[in-house]
């Protein structure tokens, strides 16, 4: 098989600062489901892939090298139905979320989107296409 033939991302894991903050955000606010928790790794389940925070820095494998402070690392976009927009920022507000961006529409790529950010600075959208 080439690279070409590669189909599926089933696994993303975020390169994390704040280890605690940012695993509880996506287990309390997310209300994404722990598959597996250790004190350097969880994992979150969302549909059929997964989602894994580790620590920044020296990893057995690598060296993910410096972080710039400030800046989104990575941009998370999260598909729901659309009605479930106004219902995921309804949700977001009430608990403390800041929205860089509420429900909007975006004609030219047929999406109602709604922006934030996780304690790392990634970007995180949900979105809808209609």
């Amino acid at each position: 098989m080439s690279l070409g033939g590669i189909r599926n991302l089933d696994h993303t894991v975020l390169l994390c600062r704040r280890m605690a903050e940012t695993r509880a955000f996506y287990r309390d606010v997310m209300e994404f489901p722990i598959e597996e928790d250790r004190p350097n790794w969880t994992s979150f389940r969302i549909g059929a892939g997964l989602l894994s925070l580790r620590p920044r820095g020296v990893w057995s494998v690598c060296d993910d090298g410096a972080a710039v402070p400030g800046a989104a690392c990575v941009q998370l976009a999260f598909r729901v139905a659309p009605p479930a927009i106004e219902a995921c920022h309804a949700a977001l507000l009430a608990k403390g979320v800041a929205m860089l961006r509420g429900p909007t529409d975006l004609p030219s790529w047929r999406h109602r989107t709604l922006f934030f950010r996780d304690p790392e600075d990634n970007l995180i959208e949900i979105y809808a296409e209609y």
